[in-house]
């Protein structure tokens, strides 16, 4: 008999126990079990901090107000290595136009074309916001424009918090040196930045405001981004509104 066979046998008897092949004394007390030695568990070693990103916008901080002229400001730029788009980015997107016209408009970051060529606003975006501009008498002699970030991100993904926080010292710095009477922020990430809100860029556009820590007192005037106008064809009457506006602000000023 196999031992497959003996085993189904045991079970139909009703064999339900495995018994040793030594008899035990039940009788006699059980013999004391030994010590179970304690498990003290490793000490947890903590992982080394980082540096709070609060250093780093310090860095910034104190790397753009250091800055007494806007090409200082552009070396100091080009050598802030602390934001990591910088690594990432073919070149430094500055400014481009007329840093004496008294009118800034501010996009939000570059994208392929800017980054090749390392102006702000050449690509498809930029050429119909030239359009739009120059239907009301303004092209790159009457303003200048510049982006609240000055490198591209990867694969024009939206910039971080962080990587915000650590450019806009640059820009405020920008505008402080520039001193515009107007500063035309374009779409939501550099509107929300400089103004310090989070209220949604259709609410915001087309209403005057007071750039903050301007001196002199700078106009702010939101308008929606070059690009969502050609993601969005509808709200183009919005955008020729506020291009009447701003016409009409320049002409008074």
């Amino acid at each position: 008999m196999d031992a497959l066979a003996a085993l189904a046998l045991q079970i139909a008897w009703g064999a339900d126990e495995v018994l040793d092949e030594t008899p035990v004394d039940r009788t006699r007390p059980a013999a004391a079990m030994p010590p179970v030695a304690r498990v003290v568990a490793a000490p947890v070693v903590a992982a080394p901090t980082p540096a709070p990103r609060q250093n780093v916008v310090a860095r910034a901080q104190a790397v753009a107000q250091a800055a007494t002229s806007v090409a200082e400001l552009r070396e100091a730029l080009a050598g802030f290595t602390d934001c990591p788009l910088a690594a990432t980015a073919t070149h430094l997107v500055f400014a481009d136009g007329n840093p004496d016209a008294g009118l800034v408009l501010v996009g939000e970051a570059p994208g392929a074309e800017e980054d090749l060529s390392g102006k702000p606003f050449v690509g498809a975006s930029g050429k119909f916001l030239d359009r739009m501009l120059a239907s009301v008498g303004l092209d790159r002699s009457r303003y200048l424009i510049t982006n609240l970030i000055p490198w591209r991100p990867p694969g024009n993904r939206a910039p971080t918090d962080a990587e915000v926080l650590m450019c806009l010292p640059f820009l405020q710095r920008h505008l402080t040196l520039l001193r515009p009477r107007i500063v035309v922020t374009l779409g939501a990430l550099s509107t929300h930045a400089l103004l310090g809100t989070d209220i949604g860029i259709r609410k915001l556009r087309g209403k005057w405001r007071v750039l903050p820590g301007s001196e002199p007192a700078a106009r702010l005037f939101p308008m929606l981004h070059p690009a969502y106008l050609l993601r969005t064809p509808g709200a183009k009457r919005e955008a020729w509104l506020d291009l009447i506006a701003l016409r009409r602000a320049l002409d008074e000023t």
